[in-house]
C-alpha cells in the first residue's frame, strides 16, 4: 500500500521513498509513500520528477490503482533506465502548478459551501484546471442578478480568512455528520473504512480527497467567468482565479 502523504500535508512538495514495484510496459513505478496527488474528485494529478543517484525521471502522470499509486514516467524513458525495486528515490512535485490547483480546489469548496448554505442547491458535477474550475448545481433558475450575488458572497468568504482543516475519520463517525456528502450521488465507495474530511471553518464541511490551501485568504479574488443552463434544473458556474498570490517559499 502506498502511503498518501498529501492526505495529511498538502504543502509537502518533496519526499524520499523506496521503489516497491516497477511496470516496464507502462514506464511506471510504485513507491512506498508519495506526495504526488493521484487525481480524482475533479482535481488533476500532480506532475514532477523522481531523482536517483545518477538519473532523473520526469513524472508525467500519477494514477491510483487499488492500494497503490502508479507514477508514470515520460514516454521517452527506456525500460532499461527505470529504477529498480528497492532503489531509494527523491521525488519533487511541480509546486507552482500544485499550489494553483490547491487554491482552485479550495475556491470550488467556497463556491459549493455558499451555494449550499444560501440556496440549498446540491452539486451534480465539477472539474478543474489550475486557476479555473466549473461546478454544476441543481438550480432551476440562474439569472445574472443571482450570479452577481453569488460572486460577491464567495469573495466575502475569501476575505473572511477562514481556516481550512483536514481530518481523517472512521466511516461510521463521518456518516453521522449531516450533509457531509454534498454531491447528488454518494461517490464514496462502500469499501472505504476511513473518510477524509475538509472543513472551511464556519462555512463548509465535506468528504474530500484533494489538496487545499490552509486559509481561504490564500485563494485570492474570485470571478464568475460564465454561467449556463445544462438542463431544466442543472446549471453550470465557471470560476476563475488570479495568478497571484504566488506559492509560499517552503524550506
Amino acid at each position: 500500500m502506498t502511503e498518501l502523504l498529501f492526505h495529511t500535508d498538502s504543502y509537502l512538495r518533496e519526499l524520499e521513498a523506496e521503489v516497491v514495484g516497477v511496470d516496464a510496459d507502462r514506464n511506471a513505478v510504485v513507491l512506498d509513500r508519495t506526495a504526488f496527488y493521484a487525481g480524482g474528485g475533479g482535481q488533476p494529478c500532480d506532475v514532477g520528477e523522481l531523482r536517483g543517484e545518477s538519473a532523473v525521471w520526469r513524472v508525467t502522470s500519477v494514477k491510483k490503482e487499488g492500494a497503490n499509486v502508479l507514477h508514470v514516467l515520460a514516454a521517452d524513458t527506456s525500460p532499461q533506465s527505470l529504477p529498480g525495486v528497492g532503489d531509494r528515490v527523491t521525488g519533487g512535485i511541480d509546486w507552482e502548478r500544485r499550489y494553483r490547483l490547491m487554491r482552485t480546489h479550495t475556491a470550488m469548496h467556497i463556491l459549493c459551501g455558499v451555494v449550499w448554505r444560501d440556496y440549498g442547491a446540491q452539486v451534480t458535477g465539477g472539474n478543474m484546471e489550475p486557476l479555473e474550475g466549473r461546478m454544476d448545481f441543481e438550480f432551476e433558475n440562474l439569472q445574472r442578478e443571482l450570479v452577481d450575488e453569488i460572486e460577491a458572497r464567495i469573495n466575502a468568504e475569501v476575505e473572511a480568512a477562514r481556516e481550512v482543516r483536514v481530518k481523517i475519520l472512521p466511516r461510521a463517525e463521518a456518516e453521522t455528520i449531516p450533509d457531509l456528502i454534498r454531491t447528488k450521488i454518494n461517490l464514496v465507495p462502500s469499501a472505504i473504512t476511513e473518510i477524509r474530511t475538509v472543513e472551511i471553518v464556519g462555512l463548509d464541511l465535506q468528504a474530500d480527497g484533494g489538496t487545499h490551501v490552509a486559509n481561504t485568504r490564500d485563494v485570492g479574488p474570485l470571478r464568475i467567468l460564465d454561467y449556463k443552463s445544462k438542463g431544466r434544473i442543472n446549471k453550470r458556474i465557471r470560476i476563475g482565479l488570479d495568478e497571484s498570490p504566488a506559492p509560499p517559499v517552503l524550506a
